[in-house]
């Protein structure tokens, strides 16, 4: 079933009549759009849009399909705009989770929190490794964190809730040129190998057969989306999911093809979890924002 975002984007994009517009509106880049589009046909089972470059329309299939969304949407809105109930949510949840998802969990916790005031929500930021580890000790009831830290471990359960694809960032000012050469002829800022975003950024170069002019490794998106935006050379990441980087004059964000892969982002929590419901509850409202 499609999430409550992903039907909010396919809203934006029937109203505005093409990605770009519609990422503007739902504060996501033009390749996150298309995934999300993708994914929800992919999940129908059709094509909803006819693609004439770069604006589309709705088939017919897309016409049957919209007024469901509509509701669908509609409906859940509804919901919230309902009292709370005496048989609200209670008791006390240890969140954690990487800073790129900080915001939207935060908000969540606090929308969550407005209806049931019995629900005492704790959120922390730390790295996906660390994060997992308190979930394993019990310390954290449940983490988002980088998808490879927690996935085939028995004891810990895991749920995927999205994926970041990766792009180029370039200086809006930098002349027009294919991808692997803005990369090989542009100084390279690299996420620290280390890491695993790092790791990832160097496959996604060796699917793009590029070979960068390394200029300079930081441990930090942010730091590094900072100096690009400054001139100082061009960048693979992660498109982060909460980042409005398309809106940044000073950045021109570049989509790398599906191929490059992304960065998959998801929930981790003990499979013996006494407090599956309350996460369950906060995961929903997450993936809804």
């Amino acid at each position: 079933m499609p999430s409550l975002r992903v039907l909010k984007t396919f809203l934006a994009v029937v109203s505005d009549g093409s990605f770009t517009a519609a990422g503007q509106r739902v504060a996501l880049t033009q390749s996150a759009v298309g995934l999300q589009i993708r994914s929800l046909e992919e999940d129908l089972r059709r094509p909803l849009f006819d693609r004439r470059g770069r604006t589309v329309a709705l088939n017919g299939d897309g016409r049957e399909f919209l007024p469901v969304a509509r509701q669908m949407v509609e409906l859940y809105d509804q919901a919230l705009r309902q009292p709370a109930t005496p048989l609200a949510m209670a008791g006390t949840v240890k969140l954690g989770t990487v800073v790129s998802a900080l915001r939207r969990l935060v908000q969540a916790t606090v929308d969550l929190k407005s209806r049931h005031a019995a629900l005492d929500l704790h959120v922390s930021a730390a790295k996906s490794q660390e994060l997992v580890a308190q979930v394993e000790a019990g310390t954290l009831d449940a983490a988002i964190v980088v998808g490879p830290a927690a996935q085939n471990r028995a004891a810990l359960a895991w749920t995927s809730l999205y994926e970041e694809p990766m792009v180029l960032l370039a200086p809006a000012g930098l002349a027009a040129k294919p991808v692997r050469a803005l990369i090989e002829e542009q100084p390279f800022i690299r996420f620290d190998p280390s890491e695993h975003t790092g790791q990832l950024v160097e496959r996604t170069l060796r699917k793009l057969r590029a070979r960068p002019r390394e200029f300079l490794e930081l441990n930090s998106i942010e730091g590094i989306v900072e100096l690009v935006a400054s001139g100082l050379g061009v960048a693979v990441l992660p498109c982060l999911r909460e980042a409005a980087w398309a809106r940044n004059p000073a950045l021109r964000v570049i989509a790398l093809p599906p191929a490059a892969g992304g960065r998959e982002i998801g929930l981790v929590q003990s499979r013996t979890a006494a407090k599956a419901a309350l996460v369950a509850a906060v995961s929903r409202r997450f993936q809804d924002l």
